[in-house]
Order: structure tokens, then sequence, then C-alpha cells
């Protein structure tokens, strides 16, 4: 061992001056009368952290119904997500909105749903062919589902809700004139939006610059709002009181 180094048990002076300290401390602490609290590390000293506000969605002032709202804050504030892009589509409305992975709206437009009102597929209606498809089982289903871009029996490119269901998101097709399926699209009213078998359709030019690109590459999730059910019963979103208690 050289002998400039200290032995193990041979105090140096950093050692002293903590004995000095720790004897002082235990001073300090024998001569306080009762009731005065003693000296305090940093961390006990601390405020504890005041926990972070739930996300609320950024639907940037777009007017939207109250169920469409409270939806997209519960899908923010709970992660339901997953941290991907996601669909609301706002049936009652007949209303598709985009947010992005953020729970921010990238755009919104008006859809065409299923001619039949209710919010269950009917089951094996994803194995029947459309022409043996009643006009009572032409439902859009409620529900959450994560959407995958893919090919249908045509071979056109689409995006599946259900795929066992048959249902999906694809451009509108206009091969039956007398269904007026534009023109549908074109009013302010949502009266008219029911005439697909089940399936969403979406304007061609929306289809392209936001559901095809937030597809392309990922999987997101669709959520399907109910228009008999309510929004506790299809996805367990608490009642919208609860949620603005947690957002205070």
């Amino acid at each position: 061992m050289n002998s400039q180094t200290p032995a193990l048990d041979e105090p140096t002076p950093w050692a002293a001056i903590r004995t000095g300290v720790l004897v002082g401390v235990a001073m300090l602490a024998l001569l306080l009368p009762p009731g005065v609290p003693g000296p305090t590390s940093a961390s006990q000293g601390m405020a504890p952290l005041a926990s972070s506000p739930p996300r609320l969605a950024d639907l940037g002032g777009t007017e939207a119904s109250s169920d469409l709202l409270h939806m997209a804050n519960w899908i923010a504030s709970s992660g339901d997500h997953a941290a991907m892009p996601f669909v609301v589509i706002d049936k009652r409305a007949a209303h598709l909105y985009v947010f992005d992975a953020q729970a921010r709206l990238l755009d919104h437009t008006a859809v065409l749903l299923g001619s039949a009102h209710g919010d269950d597929s009917v089951p094996g209606i994803g194995d029947k062919a459309i022409a043996d498809v009643l006009p009572e089982e032409r439902t859009t289903p409620a529900g959450r589902f994560q959407g995958q871009r893919g090919l249908n029996i045509g071979g056109e490119d689409v995006v599946w809700v259900d795929y066992d269901a048959a249902v999906s998101m694809h451009r509108v097709r206009a091969t039956q004139p007398k269904e007026r399926r534009l023109q549908r699209l074109a009013t302010e009213t949502a009266d008219d939006n029911r005439i697909s078998y089940g399936c969403i359709n979406i304007p061609a030019d929306f289809f392209d610059a936001h559901i095809a690109p937030t597809f392309s590459v990922q999987r997101a999730m669709v959520y399907v709002l109910p228009e008999q059910k309510s929004l506790q019963s299809v996805f367990g979103v608490p009642p919208s009181g609860h949620l603005a208690q947690m957002i205070k």
C-alpha cells in the first residue's frame, strides 16, 4: 500500500467533517423544546406534485353533438385509442370525424350509413350475398373496432370495420342513379343518409385525403356511436357528469 494513501479505518478530513455534522444535528435535537420540528431532508419538505388533468379532445371549435363530444373526450382522457389515430362515426348525425393520435380533429364529413336503424349486425350477415340481405338487416353496427385496410370481393381498397359482418368504410359508389347517393351526401340534413347495406360510404375525395392515409401504414381505432343504445352500454363510458368532474 502506498504510504500516501490512508488506511481504510484511518479517519480522513472528510470523515471528520461528516462526524462533526452528525454530532451537531444530534445536539440540536436535544436542545429543541418539545413540539418544534427537527431538520428535514429536501425530499421530505417538498410538496407532492399535482397530477395533470385529463386530456381532452381538440375539435378546434367544430360543432358536434353532445354524444360525439363526450365520446371524443372520453377516448382522449382514458387513452382507449392506445395512442393510435381514431375515427368516430356519429350515426344519428350521419357524420364522420377523423382524429390524430393526440385526439386533435383533422377533418369531418357527412357519410351514408345502413338503411336499417339499430346497433347490432344480424348474426351471419357477413356470409350472405348482397342480393339476399333483407331491408331490416342493413344495419351499421355500433361499437369499438380496430380498422384495417384491405380489399373487398370486387378488388376495391376499403377499410374493414367489422370483417366478419362484411362492414367496411369505402368511397361512395354512384352506380345506381336512382339511389342518389351523391345528392344525399350533399344535403344538409341527415334524414336521407340511410341508404347503404351497412357499410359506411364516404366522399371519394375525403377518403383519399384522410381515410386512406390514416390506415395505410398502421391500424387505427373506429368508434361507431349507437343510435338506440347508450354510450355506457356499448363502450362503458361514464356518464357525462362523472367525466366533467374528472376534468375539473
